[in-house]
């Protein structure tokens, strides 16, 4: 061995205790600083849980009060008495299960079509549903009121779209301007595009049509991307306050986000109920992400790898 070799050995040897130290430090420094964000972000959430089983008195209690003196279930008693909350809690299921099944079968066919189908306009359509996911959704909300109100023949419409309400005070009113979202169609295009083309080829072969090549030989893995495609449908869906707000006009056909305003009247706002509602309609998120974890991060880690 020579001597320029043992002394480079003698050096990092001598370095590595200093490097092995350093690096512990900043692992600890990573974590800490990662714990302290971490309770900074899940404070809200903590004080609306704790809030929500709070005797009215001690809510506002100074000096606050982050552990209340006594449990009580009488906010969520409150919240299903007040209001028909089961009911408001069944139509947002309803209308949230109904966007995702719509968004997952009709932008996975876009998405094939884009991904794997070579016909004339493929890129130039494609632009366009670039350019249009820049667009506020504030924007289209006028022009899709005057669409769903002037449907041919719905609503009492005639053949020119008067005469009626058309789809509006309908679920079809909430369920069809997003039955394929932009989004949906761009993220499932991705994921078909890192699924290879040979499969196809081989279908065509053996006489299958485009339909069952689709629906029986790539659908099926597409799995995570669907997933996750799933819970970002169903989240947008279950959230959604604006549009149902302007659209339904029945109070039997109320969403629970539309439910937790009856909590605010006479510019008063009875938090203790409302924060009960609001951990309500956090739980099916919640369960749904907790289900769907593993297909969720195999869908972000494959997704758009190809441009």
């Amino acid at each position: 061995m020579s001597s320029k070799s043992a002394a480079a050995i003698g050096v990092s040897a001598v370095r590595s205790p200093s490097v092995r130290a350093s690096r512990t430090l900043w692992n600890v420094l990573f974590y800490a600083v990662a714990i302290v964000i971490s309770a900074f972000m899940f404070l809200p959430f903590f004080w609306s849980l704790i809030t929500s089983f709070k005797p009215d008195d001690e809510i506002f209690s100074m000096p606050i009060r982050w552990l209340p003196s006594r449990l009580t279930l009488e906010h969520y008693r409150n919240a299903f008495t007040t209001v028909p909350f089961g009911l408001y809690f069944w139509n947002s299921l309803v209308l949230a299960v109904a966007g995702v099944v719509a968004n997952l079968f009709f932008g996975s066919l876009s998405g094939y079509a884009f991904a794997k189908l070579p016909f004339r306009l493929n890129k130039p359509l494609f632009r366009i549903l670039l350019a249009a996911m820049m667009i506020p959704g504030i924007v289209t909300m006028i022009p899709s009121f005057y669409v769903l109100k002037h449907f041919p023949f719905v609503g009492g419409n005639d053949w020119y779209g008067a005469g009626g309400n058309g789809l509006l005070n309908t679920f079809w009113g909430i369920i069809l301007p997003g039955a394929s979202g932009s989004f949906a169609v761009f993220f499932m295009r991705q994921f078909f595009l890192t699924l290879p083309s040979d499969m196809m080829e081989v279908a065509r072969i053996e006489g299958c049509r485009e339909f069952r090549i689709f629906w029986n030989v790539y659908l099926p893995l597409t799995k995570p991307a669907l997933a996750t495609l799933g819970i970002f449908t169903f989240q947008a869906g279950w959230n959604s306050f604006l549009w149902p707000m302007i659209v339904l006009n029945d109070p039997n056909k109320a969403t629970i986000q539309m439910g937790l305003q009856a909590f605010s009247f006479n510019h008063q706002t009875d938090f203790g109920p409302m924060m009960a509602g609001a951990l309500i309609a956090v739980l099916p998120i919640l369960v749904l992400f907790l289900l769907l974890q593993k297909y969720f991060v195999q869908g972000i880690a494959f997704s758009g790898i190809k441009g």
